[in-house]
Parts: structure tokens; C-alpha cells; sequence
């Protein structure tokens, strides 16, 4: 299934003031269920230069910008190489996704190094992350009522569950909720407008899902064939390439050579 991304948008988060390793999109447009009036929301990691690291005055490991281009608004989230690997080496969801995201607007080589290492980074204690999403998620749709959130307490829960059982990451509801026929309803009632008002008796079919999906992936954690722990060799392989590219080695060479895609995706 393709999403369209806007062709100025590798562009965009190139304004940001430092090398990009990667950027790439995610939030509602990742999802499958992005609307006329979306936000645009990239999501990438920068390099900082070694004197904004080992000096007195050191460099931000988180950037953020805003704005709006030709009716779009912004969203720019960066992290430094070095708190990004640390995420990574936790049981954050949040990154992973953004690493994994299909939609790519900026790459590089590092960036194919950092993928390569994910699938040994994932434990069946990433559960937790989508469990407390799905949690907040579904706080904030009981007092708003809104699509938004109904739909991203079901995305978060399926793909909780999906990657408990198959050690894949899939991010997409139109995938994921295949097998519940309100889902395109909702997608579609979400596209027409952000806020726009629920199909005839989802929000019934959504009450009973939550729980029963949240109950799902509480199990499929219990049986999942995922390890409690990243492996050793990834964690190790991923300080390696922090300290290579912060020394300026083969590593930074290969942020150097940063390749633009077609993002058009």
C-alpha cells in the first residue's frame, strides 16, 4: 500500500543544523489512516560534531521544528546518534518504528547499519511500550470521542500483538486490522476529516475490541518466541558504531555520503 509524502519534505528536514543519518515519516500518514489536514511528522537522527560532545558547551541531543509548507504543518523530531542508540537499546517502541518506517525521505549508509541491527534488538519487552500507549490512547479518545485516538489505541494494540507473535514490525491499520470489517470505515471517516464524527456502531465494536485486544497481546508476550534481552553482539555492534562514527572513522564517512530518495513513497 503506498502513502503519499510530500516531494519537498527530504527538503524539510534537511533545515535541520546538523547531518542527517536518516528521516523518515511516521505518525498518522505511517499508519494508513493520514486525512486531508494531517500534520506531517518526521522523524529522523542527527550526527553531533565531536566539539559540540567532549567540550564545555555541547550540542542539543534533541532537535524540534515546526512550521507549515504550502498548507501542511510540520512536525520535526531529530535525535542525536547517541540517544537515539540508547532508545534503540531499550524497549522503545517509538524509535524503532521511526527507524523501520518504510517512508523514507533521507538516508545513508549508517542508516542501513542501524536497520540491520533492530531485529536483534527486539524483545518481548517492547510489550510494555505498546501496552501504555494503548493506555493513554484510549484515555484520551473516552474524553474526546474523537477518531484519532480511537484509531491509534487500535493500531498500537495490533501492532503490539503482531510483533509479540512474528518478531516483524508492521505499523499500517489497514494491514493490521484486515480482519475487523469497521476498521475501513473508521480509516475512511478519519481521511474525510480529522475530526469528523464515527461510523454507525463502531464505537460500540471499538469498546468490545479494546479490551479483548489488549487481553491478546498480554498473551501473545507470555508466548512470544522473542528473546527478554537484546543480543549481546547487537548491543555491542551498536556501541561500536556510535564510538566509529564519533571518532570520525569508516562510520562517519558513510553519514557523509547521505542519499536523498524519491519521497514519493
Amino acid at each position: 500500500m503506498t502513502t503519499e509524502v510530500p516531494d519537498w519534505a527530504a527538503d524539510a528536514a534537511r533545515q535541520l543544523p546538523y547531518p542527517l543519518i536518516f528521516c523518515t515519516v511516521s505518525g498518522a500518514h505511517l499508519y494508513g489512516f493520514a486525512s486531508v489536514d494531517s500534520d506531517l511528522d518526521l522523524r529522523g537522527a542527527h550526527v553531533l560534531p565531536v566539539a559540540e560532545v567532549v567540550g564545555l558547551r555541547t550540542g542539543p541531543d534533541t532537535l524540534r521544528r515546526g512550521g507549515v509548507r504550502d498548507g501542511v504543518e510540520l512536525d520535526v523530531v531529530s535525535h542525536d546518534l547517541l540517544k537515539f542508540a540508547k532508545l534503540l537499546n531499550s524497549r522503545n517502541g517509538y524509535v524503532l518504528e521511526q527507524l523501520l518506517s518504510p517512508l523514507v525521505v533521507v538516508t545513508s549508509p549508517l542508516h542501513a547499519e542501524l536497520v540491520a541491527l533492530a531485529p536483534e534488538l527486539i524483545t518481548r519487552n517492547h510489550t510494555y511500550h505498546y501496552l501504555g500507549f494503548s493506555h493513554s490512547q484510549e484515555k484520551l479518545y473516552a474524553r474526546t470521542g474523537q477518531l484519532k485516538p480511537a484509531l491509534y489505541t487500535l493500531r498500537v494494540l495490533l501492532t503490539g500483538i503482531h510483533l509479540m507473535r512474528t518478531g516483524r514490525l508492521e505499523t499500517d491499520l489497514r494491514i493490521l486490522g484486515a480482519d475487523l470489517d469497521y476498521v475501513p470505515d473508521l480509516i475512511a471517516a478519519k481521511r474525510a476529516a480529522e475530526h469528523g464524527p464515527f461510523p454507525a456502531g463502531a464505537a460500540d465494536r471499538l469498546a468490545a475490541d479494546i479490551p479483548r485486544l489488549r487481553a491478546e497481546l498480554e498473551a501473545a508476550r507470555d508466548d512470544s518466541p522473542l528473546p527478554e534481552r537484546p543480543s549481546y553482539a547487537a548491543v555491542d555492534a551498536l556501541h561500536d558504531l556510535v564510538v566509529r562514527t564519533r571518532l570520525g572513522g569508516p562510520a562517519q564517512t558513510r553519514v557523509n555520503s547521505i542519499t536523498q530518495l524519491d519521497s514519493q513513497v
